[in-house]
């Protein structure tokens, strides 16, 4: 079944109708200030931190599902009838009214028409602002004059979005709203410790208000049925306790087929006053059309930098429109804040935010510099190892003990500097996390890998401590020191980058040590971890991911990071990989394991209790863009094309009740064929999964990768794609490259090279032409 269709032109999604198997959220706001906006109007905002400037309320797993939201009913005050100019909450019947959503980048637009009174409401927050816009517009469809009424639904947090759920003894006597200047005013806490306080305005004559959520409700009442909307009017009450609410009433007289816009603004402020700014700005309409100008020339502005023009239409609108959006929205907030993350316990991780950067380098430079200095001050300790997450606010990380997060920061590292050429941020000093001590970029780097090296086990491999990579393989509960061969890999092409960056600042001693540690771990792995067809996972109490085991005889990962790594041998990497898509390949994706784990083991901990098929125990879409790169280092083009294309959202648009999640963006896991429910996505939006299948499309199969001394391109396309372009910015020129099968070699302006990477150009503009 369908619900909608990719319109590209627009770079927009649009929902056809409402009631989605999931709600499919947009995110809004390019900066510090976020919101979450589902078809519907769901969501929530906040300011930087979605834990403690938690703007909007949401129910996580309630009943009905997705609520609340920014919501604005509709009452037709002759008939007394009224609606969502969302449909939700009230939730009309679809056989009379109409309904389209369009989901952009970082806006969205939701219409509708029911009783002859056509609205359409944007969502957005402009560049640089921190405030959020809903723009309606209603128009009189009938040959008749129309009195119109319309309510807004604004919940405001108290700030601290846990204590808000849960200290409801404190909370209900602290909340305070106040209503001037047209406007409603969130001022709970307000000169307390801080001086912030949010804000609910209209461009339009307020004609009344509540400031209480149960006065607008009503007793025993809830979003879809609202006593003030039932009323036509609101009470005036005010907050002095109880749940702060924005209910704001605008009421329209529309003449037959005339249209009126009302503006009405959400914002976030520090210091009464800085709202008056907005209030000025948006009085006039038109600084509304103006703002989303801006919006729109800031994303055109980013996805300029790379676009690509291939006969697979998926691909041009994967790499060009969705995967960049996602890769910047996942940047931004890593794992921290989604329907499925809610922002209050879990942090930004660092192993996850480091290969965030990856995929955003070419867009935003910049942004990932700044993020180098962010997560190795706030997250890595002297020791070389880091804290396995951090808060934005305040700068504070939490939890330790991961085998693999630190080996990550070389991997970010050597992205940026293989995208802009900066040296020079190897020499900037940057602070630990647990002391005043400062050392350059690249003294920590070399202090991540010194601790891998330290920490070994029996084998020689690094010990897997409270997990690697995968979160959830506890071996640790039945082993006193257990050893993850996903780490080795990991740490052996860490080692390998590092000693490309060691050779770059002319220290020759440390390029020949890292190289040889890397060969030293690439003979452990080779001799201690290959079981005749595939490399095992590591060794606990006993030795996971072997053929002798009843259960998880083979993982993923062991198999692309030994690959990917350079460690296996070109026999062992065809007969791994091989064994992948014997075991492990499926319709849906690349399994994590193989058989998936149907009772609890606790020689395996965490992983062995989800359920047959889900999550780590099913398919980790992150992890098949490793299977994916894998692929293309063996030269295994389409078989790599088979498994990007099984991945890909856009594949289950046609068949959306079985997805269930968004099409447009990928998910973090997939119900395997082991189990109940096969192909139903779960965690879309916020997951590595964006970053590394963008680097997988970009940088292997289309095959334009970012190195230290160029362009690397080394295209791994299906065999029945004949050409493609590829048009983006690289070290300030504009290289388009145009790839052909012929007669292999490269030109570069006309004139042949040597080899296959290009040269960093001093040009504006550089051709590239590619035989493949």
């Amino acid at each position: 079944m369908r619900y909608g269709y990719f319109d590209d032109s627009n770079r927009e999604y649009v929902i056809t109708r409402p009631d989605t198997p999931l709600p499919w959220i947009n995110y809004l706001g390019v900066d510090s200030y976020c919101g979450l906006m589902s078809n519907t109007a769901g969501g929530y905002s906040f300011y930087k931190d979605a834990a403690h400037n938690r703007l909007l309320r949401y129910r996580y797993n309630n009943v009905p599902s997705d609520r609340p939201g920014r919501y604005i009913y509709m009452r037709d005050n002759k008939t007394k009838d009224y609606w969502s100019a969302t449909w939700q909450p009230t939730n009309k019947d679809l056989k009379k009214y109409k309904y389209e959503c369009r989901h952009g980048l970082s806006y969205t637009k939701i219409s509708s028409e029911y009783a002859g009174i056509k609205s359409e409401t944007t969502y957005f927050v402009p560049v640089g602002e921190a405030n959020e816009i809903w723009r309606i517009k209603v128009k009189n469809n009938t040959n008749k004059a129309r009195s119109i009424s319309l309510f807004t639904y604004v919940e405001f947090c108290l700030w601290d979005a846990l204590n808000d759920m849960t200290d409801y003894q404190y909370n209900l006597n602290i909340g305070k709203t106040e209503f001037k200047n047209n406007c409603m005013y969130h001022l709970t806490l307000y000169n307390m410790h801080k001086h912030n306080f949010a804000y609910f305005w209209s461009n339009t004559k307020v004609a009344s208000f509540d400031g209480v959520r149960q006065n607008f409700v009503g007793p025993y009442r809830g979003e879809a049925n609202p006593i003030a909307v039932e009323n036509g009017k609101c009470s005036g009450s005010l907050a002095v306790g109880w749940a702060p609410f924005g209910g704001l009433n605008v009421n329209l007289t529309l003449k037959a087929k005339e249209e009126k816009e009302v503006v009405f603004v959400l914002g976030y402020g520090e210091g009464l006053g800085a709202e008056k700014k907005a209030m000025t700005k948006y009085k006039n309409p038109k600084n509304v059309d103006k703002a989303l100008a801006e919006l729109k020339s800031h994303w055109d502005e980013n996805l300029a930098k790379y676009t690509a023009e291939t006969p697979d239409p998926a691909v041009n609108s994967m790499v060009n429109i969705w995967n960049q959006y996602q890769c910047k929205t996942t940047f931004d907030w890593s794992r921290y804040i989604s329907f499925y993350e809610n922002g209050e316990g879990r942090g930004m991780g660092t192993r996850d935010s480091c290969q965030d950067t990856l995929a955003i380098n070419s867009q935003m430079p910049e942004r990932a510099r700044q993020r180098i200095f962010r997560i190795i001050s706030t997250c890595q300790f002297e020791t070389g190892d880091t804290y396995h997450q951090f808060f934005p606010a305040g700068g504070k990380g939490d939890l330790k003990g991961f085998s693999d997060d630190h080996l990550w920061l070389i991997q970010m590292v050597h992205a940026y500097i293989s995208e802009t050429g900066d040296m020079d941020v190897l020499k900037e000093e940057c602070g630990y996390a647990d002391s005043v001590k400062k050392a350059p970029i690249y003294q920590h780097l070399v202090d991540a890998v010194n601790y891998t090296e330290r920490m070994k086990g029996a084998h020689g491999l690094p010990l897997i401590l409270t997990a690697d990579w995968n979160d959830t393989l506890h071996l640790w509960m039945e082993a006193e020191k257990p050893e993850s061969v996903v780490t080795a890999g990991l740490y052996v092409y860490a080692l390998r980058l590092l000693s490309q960056l060691s050779k770059k600042m002319s220290k020759p001693a440390d390029e020949k040590l890292f190289n040889e540690r890397a060969d030293k771990m690439t003979s452990v792995i080779n001799d201690k971890c290959w079981d005749g067809y595939w490399y095992v996972r590591g060794f606990g109490s006993e030795v996971i991911g072997t053929q002798k085991s009843e259960k998880a005889k083979i993982f993923l990962n062991s198999q692309v990071w030994s690959v990917i790594s350079g460690a296996a041998p070109y026999e062992r990497s065809l007969m791994s990989m091989n064994s992948v898509r014997e075991h492990l390949a499926s319709p849906e994706g690349v399994k994590k394991l193989w058989p998936s784990f149907d009772k609890y083991d606790q020689t395996y901990g965490l992983i062995s209790r989800y359920n047959t098929g889900r999550k780590e125990n099913g398919i980790f879409a992150h992890a098949n863009a490793w299977a994916i790169v894998a692929e293309c280092v063996m030269n295994r083009p389409d078989i790599a094309f088979e498994y990007y294309k099984n991945i890909l959202p856009l594949k289950g648009n046609d068949s959306a009740e079985i997805l269930k999640t968004e099409p447009y963006v990928f998910c973090q896991a997939i119900v395997s064929n082991e189990g109940l429910n096969v192909g139903e996505g779960a965690n879309s939006w916020l997951t590595g999964t964006a970053s590394w299948m963008y680097v997988a499309a970009t940088q292997y199969i289309l095959g334009i990768k970012p190195t230290l001394d160029g362009l690397s391109i080394m295209p791994r396309v299906p065999s029945a794609w004949t050409d493609f372009t590829v048009k983006r910015t690289y070290r300030g020129c504009e290289y388009e490259i145009r790839v052909k099968r012929g007669v292999k070699g490269i030109e570069v302006d006309g004139k042949p090279i040597i080899g296959t990477v290009v040269p960093v150009s001093t040009q504006k503009t550089c051709l590239v032409e590619v035989n493949i």
